[in-house]
């Protein structure tokens, strides 16, 4: 959403179009929003709008109000990335704005704003090549990432959450229907980064973990790791700040895994109860799926089956410095049915 303040781009219905073209400078994104005293959204004014009324003969003292657009898209403040990005490439879209339950202007996407954060050097790799066996006949034709949540594939949101956090080269490491996700995705330009496949053999699985073994090249940086069936706004700068400050060699991100036990429990000493906890609540962090690994380590993965756990295992052994990144942010396993149905706004 753009920083500058909204009433850079606003102007009156009486406006004139000189003023309207001074308002699309000022702005300098090729529109402004006709609103009324109440902030109440009317209608946009582009640079073309204008444009074209000049060219019929209007002259630039005349009231913009007549050439301004009455119909045009709008999202609310809980539209997610992935949602303005489909809304902005379904109608050729640079610019959406945001609007509240009143229909007054509160906000502006701006397209290059939610694609173009600044580039990182970071790697970003996506773990896609199981089978999904647990959810049956569903991924028998169908990657388990390439299943849809709310219409978009759940691996494209993962892509395009790397992209707006500014991530430009992806890895996806493929194997079961390699060629569903790769004529999904090609080189990656449509998604506004580049992807390269790490293909492992259907005979030869390598895990969690084995696949980085297949990068074409070392790595100068950390690089963000994840599996490919994960629904979730994850702050990957938060992630990555948290590594490079913690001097950890490999950071893993972790979630609150809460469980009520149905009974009442009894703590015994000896044969006497010395407590009774009605249906306790136990919290246990879990591993989320989602890693930022140092070059370092990566070095140290084979080529050959090796889940990314055991990575983890000896680095602690080492006694290398791991992190445990807690994920605050919306997040989802997608790998029983259970949680597809949650991912896809379906109560348990």
């Amino acid at each position: 959403m753009t920083t500058k303040p909204l009433e850079t781009f606003c102007l009156p219905p009486d406006a004139t179009l000189l003023r309207a073209l001074q308002v699309i400078d000022e702005g300098g994104e090729g529109i402004s929003f006709m609103v009324d005293a109440g902030h109440k959204l009317l209608g946009t004014v582009t640079d073309g709008d204008v444009r074209r009324a000049l060219l019929k003969g209007v002259a630039l003292t005349a009231r913009i109000e007549p050439h301004a657009k009455k119909v045009f898209s709008t999202v609310t403040a809980s539209a997610s990335r992935a949602e303005v990005i489909d809304l902005m490439q379904a109608r050729q879209l640079h610019q959406i704005p945001i609007i509240d339950d009143q229909g007054r202007l509160a906000g502006l996407h701006l397209l290059h704003e939610i694609l173009g954060a600044m580039p990182k050097p970071n790697w970003a790799v996506i773990m896609a090549g199981g089978k999904g066996t647990r959810l049956g006949k569903l991924t028998q034709s169908t990657p388990k990432p390439m299943l849809k949540v709310a219409g978009r594939p759940i691996i494209e949101r993962l892509v395009l959450h790397f992209v707006g956090c500014g991530i430009r080269r992806i890895f996806i490491s493929v194997n079961h229907l390699a060629g569903i996700i790769e004529d999904h995705f090609g080189n990656g330009s449509r998604f506004g980064c580049q992807i390269e496949y790490l293909r492992e053999r259907t005979e030869h699985p390598l895990g969690t973990g084995g696949s980085l073994s297949l990068l074409p090249e070392a790595p100068e940086h950390p690089v963000f790791v994840c599996n490919g069936d994960l629904v979730t706004q994850v702050d990957f700068d938060s992630l990555a700040h948290f590594h490079a400050s913690g001097g950890y060699l490999a950071t893993v991100g972790v979630r609150s895994y809460v469980h009520e036990i149905p009974f009442g429990c009894l703590e015994v000493v000896a044969g006497r109860v010395t407590n009774i906890v009605e249906k306790p609540t136990l919290s246990q962090p879990i591993n989320a799926g989602i890693y930022m690994l140092s070059p370092e380590i990566i070095r140290r993965v084979p080529e050959k089956y090796f889940p990314i756990t055991e990575l983890f295992d000896e680095a602690v052994r080492l006694g290398d410095k791991v992190g445990a990144f807690e994920i605050v942010d919306d997040w989802i396993d997608v790998g029983q049915h259970e949680q597809l149905k949650l991912a896809r706004g379906h109560a348990h």
